[in-house]
């Protein structure tokens, strides 16, 4: 009797560890798979035709989860954003709350005279090189969000300035972020 349990035992040990071996290469792999759906996620987004200095996308990825936020001055950018990453293989659902920004034509030249303002700033316009802009200007209803990176908390307090120098516009708010090097 005691040799059938140990043996019960044995064959017991045997079979749950290489199910816990799987399980810790499928952690590792859902893990690797993740990094792999964030980076092809942001590289989707940022080759999106449409995606401009006055829109501004941000996701978040959990496991095989996307969500997309952020602002769209199109609303064709926003499902151009969902039907993109839905392909991404991997993917298998994406919540998309981008919000559409609603189509004025005050909010356009707001956005305008915010860019020539911003942009045209002898010291901004090294963040005007870019294929997509750093920084960017988001309208909704008269008030200027600024989203996006800068390299020094200098370049984001002159953007800042030059935001709330745009005439018709009713706030600034900067949430620009200062990432050395960016």
């Amino acid at each position: 009797m005691k040799t059938a349990t140990l043996l019960f035992a044995i064959a017991l040990l045997t079979v749950s560890l290489p199910a816990a071996s799987a399980q810790n290469s499928r952690d590792q792999l859902s893990q690797s798979g993740v990094e792999r759906i964030t980076r092809e996620v942001h590289h989707e987004l940022a080759l999106l035709p449409y995606y401009g200095v006055f829109d501004f996308l941000a996701y978040k990825v959990e496991g095989s989860n996307v969500t997309l936020m952020g602002y769209a001055a199109r609303p064709t950018l926003k499902s151009d954003a969902e039907n993109v990453v839905k392909k991404i293989e991997g993917v298998e659902h994406v919540d998309n709350q981008i919000k559409v920004l609603p189509l004025s034509p005050n909010d356009n030249a707001i956005r305008h005279a915010a860019f020539r303002a911003i942009y045209g700033s002898p010291q901004l316009t090294k963040y005007s090189w870019q294929s997509v802009q750093s920084i960017h200007i988001i309208v909704d209803n008269g008030h200027i969000t600024l989203e996006g990176t800068v390299d020094s908390e200098a370049d984001k307090n002159v953007a800042e300035i030059q935001a709330k120098s745009v005439p018709g516009a009713f706030s600034v708010t900067n949430d620009l972020q200062v990432v050395p090097g960016s």
